[in-house]
Parts: structure tokens; C-alpha cells; sequence
């Protein structure tokens, strides 16, 4: 059972990396040393879709982990 859980958290945790190297955000360092003018904007299609699934899939790792400590 223990071994189950952390297979399924392992795929999880791949799938987690996937998704957050899919959404787009800035110009890679530029933005961090302040290169880009930030506004707001609203997410919409399959950027919102991404960024719901990225919430979810890191909601199920933190359930998976709190499972695996009980189990």
C-alpha cells in the first residue's frame, strides 16, 4: 500500500513539473531583475485550464504526502 502511494506520488510530482514548465511567464532572468513591466491580466482558454490543473495536482502531492506520513 505504502509503496502504491509513493508511486503515485512520484507520477504526480513528474506531472506537477510538466505542467509549471508549460505556463508562460516573462522572458526568463530578465523578468527576475526587473526587465519586465508588470500588469494585470486575466487568464483565459487553456491558460487558465493549465494553471487550474497545476492548483490540483499540487493539492492531490500535499493529500498524497500527508497519506503516505499516516499509512
Amino acid at each position: 500500500m505504502k509503496t502504491a502511494i509513493f508511486l503515485i506520488q512520484i507520477i504526480v510530482a513528474v506531472l506537477v513539473i510538466g505542467v509549471i514548465m508549460l505556463q508562460q511567464k516573462g522572458t526568463g532572468l530578465g523578468s527576475t531583475f526587473g526587465g519586465e513591466l508588470s500588469f494585470y491580466r486575466t487568464r483565459r482558454g487553456a491558460e487558465k485550464m493549465i494553471f487550474y490543473l497545476t492548483i490540483g495536482l499540487v493539492c492531490l502531492f500535499i493529500a498524497l504526502s500527508i497519506i503516505g506520513l499516516v499509512v
